[in-house]
């Protein structure tokens, strides 16, 4: 068994890691459900089955633990946000399609995608009584997903597919026209929309952006 696995792991320490992700997950459905300041920690507590000592053990006060719930589900969105960019973008074939094909996968809201949308809302509402957090948000999301997209495209600058002299500034432009739409109409995913909405949004932004930045057939 690899070192890492949590088998080798003393039984212990698999406990503790247990209830700390009973706690996690306590935490943030009662965070999105009743919001910060009407959560306590004794809710959470409860909710996880855990006492409040485990539960201090852990975290020591409400704002740590609403940092670790942040950090934590923006880490794992932003890990299946630059996996899809990975495998749209970085394969081969029809790049109009390619870049729908990503499109479609960014805007469209499963359910565990709705609840990040909703906690980041949550962030927002909170922004004043926590701008470190807002910015650690920032810094594992928005940004990282930034970063993995301009790299595509200034990738696929190079390889002739697209006319590209600011991939962080083509990066901004994507997500303005393919993505934003459909999360401005959906109001964040609190309103999901149709599937046939959502891909004609996506294929709207597609075609502004490759007028552009498309290679242009030499006349």
């Amino acid at each position: 068994m690899a070192a890492g696995d949590p088998a080798t792991r003393p039984p212990g320490r698999r406990r503790s890691e247990a209830k700390r992700s009973a706690i996690l997950e306590a935490a943030r459905t009662l965070f999105l459900r009743e919001g910060y300041v009407r959560t306590s920690m004794d809710a959470i507590a409860a909710q996880a089955g855990v006492s409040k000592r485990t539960l201090y053990s852990h975290f020591a006060d409400k704002d740590q633990l609403f940092r670790a719930v942040v950090e934590e589900s923006t880490a794992e969105a932003t890990r299946q946000l630059i996996a899809m960019a990975d495998r749209h973008l970085g394969g081969t074939g029809d790049l109009e399609q390619r870049l729908n094909a990503f499109g479609r996968a960014w805007a469209s809201t499963d359910a565990e995608s709705r609840e990040h949308q909703s906690l980041v809302l949550l962030i927002v509402s909170e922004a004043r009584h926590f701008p470190a957090i807002v910015q650690t948000w920032r810094e594992l999301g928005p940004e990282a997903v930034h970063r993995a997209l301009a790299a595509h495209l200034a990738r696929l600058a190079e390889e002739g597919l697209l006319d590209i002299d600011d991939a962080d500034e083509a990066a901004r432009h994507f997500a303005a026209l393919v993505t934003s739409p459909a999360s401005l109409r959906s109001l964040f995913g609190a309103l999901p929309l149709e599937q046939a909405e959502v891909e004609a949004l996506v294929a709207s932004g597609v075609r502004a952006f490759l007028r552009l930045y498309g290679k242009r057939s030499p006349r």
